[in-house]
């Protein structure tokens, strides 16, 4: 991943990730990336004030950039012990900020969109980084992406209220899932899935 043009946020991205290792996020490697991406760069300027908040702030199309430490907290989840991420499928890009922080932990990246002015948007985002490792798909995450299938990673940005089948039979085994889970109208719950043989899967519920 090339750098963006040169910005003020330097010392403010690593405040950031000072605040998400206080969120409880261990992983070193995880929060290199959460201090490297540019997060005011996948925003309007006018939000580049609260970019390095620990927040979730709008990005158009009632959908929002997710809190740092959700995302910090899902991809640390991805890591097995002393492994590093080989192949991810993201469903969701939304304004591509958690797809920057995948691609310098993973080989490769995929990442779907279903709104098509968004995945317009990330691309357009991304662009000036130059990412070889990400590639971006205009589609429906429900379905995958099974022509490149299996992902030996595969992160939700919203899951609502289960995990689509698709998905499962696309995780290669021995491989996670983390999805943010919808337990009633107002909360959320992160679901991590494991998957142990070609039809044995492990599941573990995990923060709110």
């Amino acid at each position: 991943m090339k750098s963006a043009p040169a910005d003020r946020f330097a010392g403010h991205r690593q405040a950031l990730a000072t605040k998400v290792a206080m969120a409880g996020v261990k992983h070193a490697k995880t929060l290199d990336a959460i201090a490297t991406v540019p997060r005011h760069a996948f925003m309007d300027a006018g939000l580049h004030p609260q970019a390095y908040e620990d927040s979730a702030l709008p990005i158009g199309h009632q959908q929002t950039i997710s809190k740092p430490s959700v995302v910090a907290r899902m991809i640390e989840l991805l890591h097995k012990s002393k492994q590093p991420l080989s192949k991810v499928l993201e469903i969701g890009t939304g304004c591509g900020y958690q797809a920057a922080v995948l691609s310098l932990l993973a080989d490769e990246v995929y990442s779907i969109e279903r709104i098509r002015p968004l995945h317009d948007l990330a691309r357009d985002n991304l662009r000036p980084f130059r990412i070889k490792n990400l590639r971006l798909i205009y589609g429906d995450g429900i379905l995958g992406l099974p022509q490149d299938a299996p992902f030996d990673s595969i992160i939700l940005a919203a899951a609502g209220l289960g995990i689509p089948d698709a998905l499962l039979d696309q995780l290669a085994i021995g491989g996670r899932l983390v999805a943010p889970v919808a337990r009633n109208a107002k909360e959320q719950q992160l679901l991590l899935i494991e998957r142990v043989s070609s039809h044995r899967y492990q599941r573990t519920a995990l923060d709110d």
